[in-house]
């Protein structure tokens, strides 16, 4: 799967009574999905996971996917201490939809979290589950802070597909990224070298069967026979539009897709330092700041693609400050006001989180005044 781009790890509303807000939820889904990121995280350490219930980590992984654009990459963040429970809840993800899941590295026993522990942690939960696996450090939180070594040895894992890498060591990123280099996979994109998944294909072939199935009825109530014949593709025709159009490109319904290769991919997580990640190779980037800025994130991202290397250095260069003093000082607090004045629905936190006070929000309203949404 291709994971290349920015992606938001969205934050879960709630109602003034901690309660969460679904409605929101759905709007601000709706609105990243009209953004180009390239998919959207939830249930990340920005969306409050850890301070929801089991059944509330459910009920938003529901909310979110139902909500989101069919062409985005959804990725269920669905880490917890214990491969049993990450097993539990990556399989309700998978039962949902969703296209990989993002599993953090378990910390709360950290004299026990030896190279050993998580090399079995992950290839158990990698051999299980029915979604690909991204692993996610954030040492930042969890005061754990994988090796690098250790990453390189899971990378060979067919179902670990990537890491976001939150620490903000760009040494380690080059690292990771040189250690796995040898590792060739092939995923499927669009035409436009855009990420396809396989709940995309298999939206893309009902779309199909549901405009034939209309067509035909269209033909019927005209009474034509003939036209039925001519209009309604038969099941030969139907199994055909699956089938490569030439050696390259494959036709599921409307939908052309041809083969890519991806390898391990490498992504992170500090907005202020997205430029030089992806200059060092980091395929793209899982970031908190792209909550209240999807469009400023994503600019820097596609300046590089294009090649435009001062472009991109001025991009960053705008969102560094900002991004440093909102989501790495003052935390999912200064994350969820910055929505708020970007036309997001940011709302309140969970205790023990406390409401910014009023330097702050004059601070970060200066900070946003000039960063594109």
């Amino acid at each position: 799967m291709l994971l290349s781009g920015i992606f938001p790890p969205i934050t879960t509303p709630f109602y003034p009574d901690g309660e969460v807000y679904h409605k929101k939820l759905e709007a601000n889904v709706e609105r990243y999905s009209r953004t180009p990121v390239a998919g959207i995280v939830v249930q990340g350490s920005t969306g409050e996971a850890i301070l929801l219930s089991d059944q509330e980590r459910r009920d938003v992984f529901k909310t979110a996917i139902a909500a989101a654009a069919p062409n985005k990459v959804m990725i269920a963040g669905t880490g917890l201490e214990s491969a049993h429970e990450t097993l539990a809840l990556t399989e309700y993800a998978a039962s949902l939809g969703y296209d990989a899941a993002m599993v953090r590295t378990p910390h709360y026993y950290k004299k026990q979290m030896l190279p050993p522990n998580l090399l079995a942690f992950y290839r158990t939960v990698a051999d299980q589950s029915a979604l690909p696996i991204i692993i996610y450090n954030f040492p930042q939180a969890t005061g754990y802070d994988i090796p690098a070594e250790v990453v390189v040895e899971l990378a060979g894992h067919p179902n670990i597909i990537a890491i976001k890498e939150s620490s903000g060591n760009l040494d380690k990123v080059k690292k990771m990224v040189e250690g796995t280099r040898h590792i060739n996979r092939q995923a499927t994109v669009t035409e436009t070298f855009e990420a396809v998944t396989p709940r995309m294909l298999k939206a893309a072939n009902a779309a199909s069967v549901k405009e034939s199935r209309e067509l035909v009825s269209v033909a019927a109530l005209a009474g034509s026979a003939e036209s039925m014949e001519r209009r309604a593709p038969s099941p030969v025709r139907e199994e055909a539009a699956t089938k490569p159009s030439s050696s390259a490109v494959t036709v599921v319904g409307k939908l052309k897709t041809r083969q890519k290769e991806v390898g391990f991919q490498v992504m992170v997580g500090a907005a202020h330092q997205l430029e030089p990640s992806l200059e060092l190779g980091a395929v793209g980037a899982i970031l908190a700041f792209a909550c209240p800025a999807p469009t400023a994130c994503y600019e820097i991202y596609a300046a590089l693609k294009e090649g435009d290397h001062a472009l991109a250095r001025e991009k960053q260069e705008r969102v560094k400050l900002p991004a440093q003093r909102v989501v790495s000082d003052l935390g999912v607090p200064g994350v969820k006001y910055s929505m708020d004045l970007n036309g997001y629905y940011g709302g309140p936190s969970r205790l023990p989180f406390l409401p910014l006070n009023a330097d702050q929000r004059i601070e970060i309203e200066r900070l946003m005044s000039n960063i594109r949404t």
